[in-house]
């Protein structure tokens, strides 16, 4: 049976481990859920709109990213079902896979995780064996197709990177408290929020929440709080006519002035300039 995206589905609930075939849709809300998704577009194309940013898949490629960041279907070209895997954001970090390649993925860099398989016969046929096998109640199975995907995913990850990189691997971390900072953060980037208030949430010191975090991740959790916000202004801006005031308070900022200064400081112009220039 194919899957199609439920818009009443709650935000951040995970789908596990999972091989299915699904539905293109437009989809009215992104979603978000803290696993790594793989897609892989036998045929047909599909634009997506992740965090700020539109990106069309295209027939025969695959693309993996980080679904944390809010992913939604905004057009596709023909009714072609296309694969779906979701990975858990904590099976993956046991992976040991390359810490360039995670680095990518954490950062939203869309065109550094695509891939076009060489043999897409081959690749059909793998997808769809997983489908299957993981939606039979046998444990054996879905732990062999879990090392096969562990497998499947490397090669990706090798394939996708600089080829004169060096493969570092990330440090073995306390992955379940990496995990909770970054949900807690991606449920409430729009509040008020400091880090001492992210870390008493996993109940941690401040100081050693930012180790681990920045260790995973490459960012301080202020840093990466801060990014969250400009993220979703910049979606807000894109998609819809709200106010920049009303965005600003909306996107977790204190005041109009300090939201304005973030903005230009980091995307180097002004929240006004960058909503002029999605519509020429």
């Amino acid at each position: 049976m194919l899957k199609k995206f439920d818009e009443n589905r709650q935000d951040l609930k995970p789908y596990g481990l999972t091989c299915e075939l699904w539905q293109p849709k437009l989809m009215e809300r992104p979603d978000r859920h803290n696993e790594i998704e793989i897609n892989y577009l036998p045929e047909g194309s599909l634009t997506y709109l992740i965090h700020d940013q539109k990106f069309k898949i295209k027939k025969g490629r695959m693309i993996v990213f980080w679904a944390l960041f809010p992913h939604q279907i905004v057009d596709f070209s023909e009714d072609a079902p296309y694969h779906v895997i979701t990975i858990p954001f904590s099976t993956l970090l046991s992976w040991n896979l390359p810490k360039q390649f995670l680095d990518m993925l954490f950062r939203g860099e869309l065109k550094a995780t695509t891939y076009k398989p060489s043999n897409p016969v081959l690749a059909n046929q793998i997808f769809e064996r997983w489908a299957d096998e993981l939606n039979r109640d046998t444990e054996v199975l879905k732990e062999i197709c879990s090392l096969e995907i562990e497998a499947y995913l490397k090669r990706f990850a090798y394939r996708t990177m600089n080829a004169t990189s060096s493969i570092e691997k990330v440090e073995p971390l306390p992955i379940n408290l990496v995990e909770k900072i970054a949900v807690y953060i991606a449920k409430n980037f729009n509040s008020p929020i400091k880090v001492v208030d992210v870390a008493k949430a996993v109940e941690l010191h401040p100081d050693y929440a930012n180790v681990i975090f920045k260790k995973a991740f490459g960012y301080t959790i202020s840093d990466y709080l801060l990014e969250q916000r400009l993220l979703y202004a910049k979606r807000k801006l894109s998609i819809t006519q709200d106010s920049i005031t009303s965005i600003a308070y909306e996107s977790g900022f204190n005041s109009i002035s300090r939201f304005n200064a973030t903005f230009r400081k980091f995307s180097g112009m002004t929240p006004r300039d960058f909503r002029k220039e999605l519509s020429i």
